[in-house]
């Protein structure tokens, strides 16, 4: 019989019953409901609002259950109409009517925000151990390729010198900012709503900050409507799970591109490729293909979570049931599709030589060719002008800049001297770019240095 039933007539339809269920789902927080529960009890027996020794009872009957869920001698009965009632049916059976006096002073409003905001605090802690172990990869492969030099891209158009250790660090600043989002999202999902009830609170004298200390949280909802009405913090964190994979997904797009025949930068392990079922001598990037896919999919359960809440009138809809998969969808798909990433990224080969000889075409010392002019006095418009008409002069008769000769600068300008050739070698390109951020080996080794550094500080919080 459902807990609510005294006031109908008539059982549910059966449809409606399956329609309404959520423990298909929402099992997966079965640690949270009864950890929470067992915290709710504590307080009760504390506060004197049901007698200590029922209070202990329930709290031993609890710890039975999630034992015997984890080691798997309990299983979840997928008949009962959500995790909740499962577990106080369950309750129930073992330590017989003293199990129905835990819901005192609780509603399912209350206690599933409780449940969903633990959750979401522990995924949170795990996504991000996964990011900084992609962080810690990325520092791994920068500095094995702090002298790889490589071309730069605008519109996918080589550009300017710069090193594959300064390209992939630009990711890691990318990363290093998801890190910050879930930090700020876990700080605003770490505030207990236990004591909310089903909107307008309680009469009985609870001890929510007790609750709420039992439980690790710092603080408690400052307004029952609020505390159950409230999914912010899920949404917010579906945010940073977009954001997050539309960085890796950039990441991928770029690895897919470089492992292909016509760039061959990159080769990736075969342990993180696959092959054909037709053609024998394929070997295809489908990791980083399926994160590029999977972001869509991120995005689906964020779109998922704003155009459910956008109508809903205060305080606790049904609708907001819908929160769960939206959520538990994106953190799957994001958790397995960072740890893949990671490991294909780590074992994978930069194929330095490929990564030289493409730099040296597509002028991209065209920039350092007028910096030189301009250092020997000249304004650098007519620098500009000046080397356009070069790189022209090179793609009419099949050169280079590095294989002109000196008479040729000079036909252009005879401020060009020997030392031309050197200002537009591609390594002194690349070392004169030493301010803060720039490609030079001291400005990289300064990026990759508080790269480590960031890592030692998040792995101690």
């Amino acid at each position: 019989m459902k807990l609510w039933a005294g006031r109908f007539s008539k059982d549910v339809d059966t449809r409606v019953n399956d329609f309404n269920s959520s423990i298909s789902f929402d099992h997966r927080m079965y640690r949270e409901d009864i950890t929470g529960s067992i915290a709710h009890a504590t307080m009760l027996g504390h506060c004197g609002i049901i007698d200590p020794s029922e209070s202990e009872k329930i709290i031993a009957g609890l710890k039975g259950i999630l034992e015997d869920l984890e080691d798997g001698t309990l299983q979840i009965n997928y008949e009962a109409e959500d995790i909740h009632m499962f577990v106080e049916e369950e309750l129930t059976k073992r330590i017989g009517d003293t199990g129905k006096r835990l819901h005192t002073a609780r509603s399912r409003n209350d206690q599933v925000a409780l449940d969903i905001r633990m959750y979401c605090k522990r995924e949170i802690g795990e996504i991000r151990a996964l990011v900084l172990s992609l962080l810690s990869a990325i520092a791994d492969k920068a500095e094995e390729n702090v002298d790889t030099v490589m071309s730069g891209y605008t519109h996918l158009q080589r550009a300017q010198p710069v090193t594959f250790a300064h390209y992939v660090l630009a990711y890691a600043q990318m990363f290093m900012r998801d890190i910050s989002r879930l930090d700020d999202t876990y700080r605003r999902t770490d505030v207990m709503p236990l004591g909310s009830g089903a909107l307008a609170s309680t009469t009985y004298p609870i001890n929510r900050e007790m609750v709420a200390e039992l439980l690790g949280f710092p603080a408690v909802t400052m307004n029952s409507i609020d505390g159950v009405s409230d999914r912010d913090f899920v949404i917010e964190l579906a945010s940073d799970l977009s954001m997050l994979m539309m960085h890796m997904s950039r990441f991928a797009e770029e690895i897919i591109l470089w492992c292909s025949s016509e760039f061959g930068f990159l080769e990736l392990d075969d342990a993180f490729s696959t092959g054909s079922s037709i053609m024998p001598q394929k070997k295809n990037p489908d990791v980083a293909e399926l994160v590029r896919g999977k972001t869509g999919r991120v995005y689906g359960d964020l779109q998922t979570l704003l155009v459910m809440m956008k109508g809903l009138p205060l305080a606790y809809n049904k609708d907001m049931q819908e929160d769960k998969e939206a959520i538990f969808d994106a953190i799957d798909n994001t958790k397995i599709a960072v740890e893949v990433f990671t490991k294909m990224f780590a074992t994978m080969t930069v194929k330095a030589e490929k990564l030289r000889a493409a730099a040296s075409y597509g002028f991209i010392n065209a920039t350092d060719c007028a910096d030189y002019l301009v250092k020997q006095g000249m304004p650098f418009r007519a620098a500009y002008k000046i080397v356009g008409g070069l790189v022209a002069y090179c793609i009419a008769n099949g050169k280079s800049l590095e294989t002109l000769t000196l008479d040729e600068y000079r036909q252009f300008s005879d401020v060009f001297d020997d030392g031309i050739f050197h200002a537009i070698d591609l390594d002194t390109c690349v070392a004169g770019r030493k301010v803060t951020g720039g490609p030079a080996r001291e400005s990289v080794e300064r990026q990759i240095g508080a790269l480590r550094t960031f890592l030692v500080e998040q792995k101690q919080k």
